[in-house]
């Protein structure tokens, strides 16, 4: 079978964690900086293929296995809700509680996943929806991030939201070059730390 772009399915869970750990670390891999390497996808996968699968697509390798992936959400404000009262509690334990001022970077993964309250930003308010896209290595620069895309806004476009906004490591200059490809501009921010970037959820072609 060819590759091919397709729903998130349940079995493919291990899958998107091992994806994003590979990916986390500003594009590069991450496997070894947490005591858990699926610590990463706690914060930044699972929860939206477990509370918003609708708007999973995976990019599969032809053999059923994920390669790739575009999760997120046509609504912020309530998918951030949704984190603390389902997502919070249903990983309550997995993990020992933060240093607060965070010490190592679980503290600080730990405390993004605790306050999930960060994403509602002011500034974004205009751009309802938001993602997070993470292909292997291997797949990248071949046309399927811009399918991926392309997936993810027409559902969310359906959905009801008319602009989507992404957060990104500022020193990732791959990935800010593949969104400015596909129509993402900056929004001004007031934080250095992380890049926004934001686009209607019009197709990318």
């Amino acid at each position: 079978m060819q590759p091919s772009i397709r729903p998130y399915r349940p079995a493919d869970l291990d899958a998107i964690y091992d994806i994003c750990a590979r990916t986390a670390d500003s594009g590069s891999d991450a496997r070894g900086k947490y005591l858990d390497d699926r610590l990463p996808g706690d914060v930044f996968a699972a929860p939206y293929v477990t509370l918003e699968p609708q708007h999973a697509h995976l990019l599969d390798d032809g053999t059923g296995t994920p390669v790739g992936y575009i999760l997120g959400t046509a609504d912020t404000a309530g998918f951030t809700r949704r984190y603390r009262a389902e997502w919070i509690p249903a990983i309550a334990g997995r993990y020992p509680e933060p240093a607060d001022p965070p010490v190592t970077a679980d503290d600080v993964m730990l405390g993004l996943h605790l306050y999930p309250e960060r994403m509602l930003v002011p500034e974004l308010a205009d751009y309802p929806a938001h993602l997070h896209i993470d292909l292997l290595p291997d797949w990248q620069g071949k046309g399927w991030g811009r399918g991926l895309m392309d997936a993810f806004l027409a559902g969310v476009r359906k959905a009801g939201a008319a602009r989507v906004h992404l957060g990104m490591a500022p020193s990732n200059t791959g990935a800010l070059a593949f969104y400015r490809r596909l129509g993402f501009t900056e929004i001004p921010m007031s934080n250095p730390n992380v890049l926004y970037l934001g686009r209607t959820t019009e197709p990318t072609r």
